[in-house]
């Protein structure tokens, strides 16, 4: 009995999240935990555009990075590109004399902020 009423449960958690998903695309709201670079296919989920960097890995000896699920080292080839740079946030690829730069954290860009001026609380006393 316990497990029929656990799927009961399961089951009605993904129809009322697939509804909610429904009405959301409905009003043309998007996922918010959708990639930036993901692009839509009609009746499914948002499907990366193009070889997507996951993941890098640095040390004094070697440098890797996960790219599209695949493990690569600075210098390896993935599909018709060549890995040039492995960084800490980015892969940069090359294919001929076009090169395409992989980011971590793609749409989020370090800024710099001038920092404001200090007031003393005790009136400059």
């Amino acid at each position: 009995m316990k497990g029929a009423m656990t799927w009961v449960v399961v089951a009605a958690g993904g129809l009322i999240g697939a509804a909610v998903q429904e009405s959301l695309a409905q009003a043309g709201m998007t996922d918010p935990t959708r990639p930036p670079n993901a692009t839509e296919v009609a009746g499914g989920p948002a499907v990366p555009a193009g070889p997507q960097l996951q993941s890098v890995l640095i040390s004094p000896d070697r440098r890797l990075a996960v790219i599209s699920g695949e493990t690569v080292r600075q210098g390896a080839m993935i599909g018709d590109a060549k890995v040039v740079r492995i960084g800490e946030t980015e892969v940069m690829l090359r294919r001929g004399e076009q090169t395409e730069v992989l980011k971590l954290t793609p749409g989020a860009d370090k800024k710099f902020v001038k920092a404001r001026k200090r007031v003393a609380r005790d009136g400059g006393r």
